[in-house]
């Protein structure tokens, strides 16, 4: 018996020299820890000039940005207080860029005939237009269109999709002409 309890506590004490503390990370330190954020490496010209470069105005430079989509409660076409915040920084970009012209797509989840869809669409897009425009956008700047359920951004159907879905998206467009064929 004596013997056993000798190697038992041999075994333990071999494991317990074996062990090592892991370094306290966000995940291990307690709730709320504060770790100090790595150091950023430090980037070479090369490294630099081969990242991609986006233009001022475009369709980038919006989601860049700004962002580019609101988003929808289901069946409804008003806009939501957090829409509201996007829409008033879009105002701000379209004026800072007087001579951009921009499609207002409207978007459904799967949800609902393609008729329906088509028509809550173009109420959300038309919405939209309407905020804008209320924060001193000018209207001929901005079209309007519907896809309905036609052109998902989320494939599911699942509450998290449909979310996804419901939404409305600035398009950056060159020109009034060049948009009104999309309509």
């Amino acid at each position: 018996m004596r013997v056993k309890f000798i190697y038992l506590f041999a075994a333990t004490l071999l494991l317990a020299a074996c062990e090592t503390t892991p370094e306290e990370t966000g995940a291990t330190a307690g709730e709320g820890a504060a770790v100090a954020p790595a150091q950023p490496a430090q980037m070479q010209e090369e490294e630099v000039a081969a990242l991609p470069r986006v233009e001022p105005g475009t369709q980038q430079d919006l989601i860049a940005n700004v962002g580019d989509r609101v988003f929808f409660d289901f069946d409804k076409y008003d806009i939501r207080p957090d829409a509201q915040v996007r829409l008033e920084a879009q105002a701000g970009w379209l004026k800072r860029y007087p001579q951009i012209t921009v499609m207002i797509e409207g978007h459904c989840d799967e949800r609902g005939t393609r008729e329906y869809n088509l028509a809550l669409g173009e109420r959300r897009a038309n919405a939209v237009k309407s905020f804008l425009v209320a924060l001193g956008v000018d209207p001929n700047r901005m079209q309007t269109i519907s896809y309905g359920k036609e052109r998902p951004e989320v494939p599911g159907s699942n509450e998290w999709a449909w979310a996804q879905n419901r939404r409305a998206v600035l398009a950056v467009g060159e020109g009034l002409g060049a948009m009104g064929a999309l309509q």
